[in-house]
């Protein structure tokens, strides 16, 4: 007999194809969220979850998760969704897809940095809307990326690619990381101790931090006045990293150029001031959103699965 798997949101095809050859899945295949309360009623007689970051598994909703219930595998490399210790104390198994997401999610930093250095959202919207009216030297200037300082703001999988990617920009690469320097995958990358030693060597700052407690609003005022003045900040890691007040002020008052945003606190009712800066380059959270990654995602997350239900140690476990 198969094992039973709530799939919470619809997935890749071909995911989805290798979900109903080795498992009993229950599918969304019109792609609702679900309540917490809708959670946990299509949780009966099923074995394992397979999630997605806009599921949230508080202490709360795993204490109402059946005892059947023996995995979650999230569809994310992020696991703030999950308490981990609630999960860890009902020996519930989690896990999630690194390593298979790092060049889209490169990709798309590099996406945000361009497009908020060279004002790319303000002029596109002047070409749709026919407000462009002729050429002038004065007109849309914005800040060259190539050969500037680009911080690193954790220095794992993501950030290690986005150095190679910024190389190619001739930028010189500087970087933190809270396990400490790693001259083996340096590159002339330059290790600082501590995030605020970074930030006055940031002429462009990219963050690629987990969200936890110690990284809450990493990115604050304190930190934000540290940067040489005209700087661009890019987030595509999580929105909690960022403290948003902090950062509009920064945006408003001229301290920072530009921002590039792929993740928000409160998504998708993100701060209203965002939509209302013409310095802001927004995209709706698709760092990952190839159809290559989101197929690896998803057959990483069955990986994890299958050995949950072989009996095997799985390769990601967080939980």
């Amino acid at each position: 007999m198969k094992p039973v798997v709530l799939v919470t949101r619809r997935l890749p095809k071909a995911v989805e194809d290798r979900l109903r050859r080795d498992y009993e899945p229950r599918l969304n295949p019109a792609d609702v969220l679900y309540s917490s309360d809708e959670l946990i009623e299509r949780t009966e007689n099923v074995d394992a979850i397979l999630t997605c970051h806009t599921e949230k598994f508080t202490a709360a909703v795993i204490s109402r998760l059946p005892k059947r219930v023996r995995a979650i595998a999230t569809f994310s490399v992020g696991y703030d969704h999950v308490d981990i210790e609630a999960a860890k104390a009902r020996a519930l198994i989690v896990t999630n897809t690194p390593d298979v997401v790092s060049d889209a999610t490169a990709e798309l930093t590099m996406m945000l940095m361009l497009g908020a250095a060279r004002r790319a959202s303000e002029g596109e919207r002047l070409v749709r809307t026919g407000e462009w009216k002729d050429w002038s030297p004065s007109f849309m200037v914005g800040t060259q990326v190539t050969g500037k300082r680009l911080g690193i703001l954790g220095f794992g999988r993501v950030g290690r690619v986005v150095a190679k990617r910024a190389r190619g920009f001739d930028m010189q690469i500087h970087y933190h990381d809270v396990q400490g320097p790693a001259p083996e995958r340096e590159q002339g990358a330059i290790f600082h101790a501590t995030p605020e030693d970074l930030m006055p060597h940031c002429d462009f700052l990219t963050l690629h931090c987990a969200a936890s407690p110690s990284t809450f609003k990493l990115l604050n005022a304190t930190r934000i006045a540290l940067l040489p003045d005209g700087a661009i900040v890019v987030n595509a890691s999580r929105g909690a990293v960022v403290d948003d007040d902090a950062l509009i002020a920064a945006l408003r008052s001229g301290k920072l150029a530009a921002a590039g945003l792929d993740v928000y606190n409160n998504e998708p009712d993100i701060h209203p001031e965002y939509r209302r800066l013409s310095n802001v380059f927004l995209m709706p959270h698709i760092g990952t959103a190839t159809k290559e990654t989101r197929d690896a995602m998803g057959f990483r997350a069955l990986d994890n699965l299958d050995a949950v239900f072989a009996g095997r140690e799985p390769r990601d476990r967080v939980a």
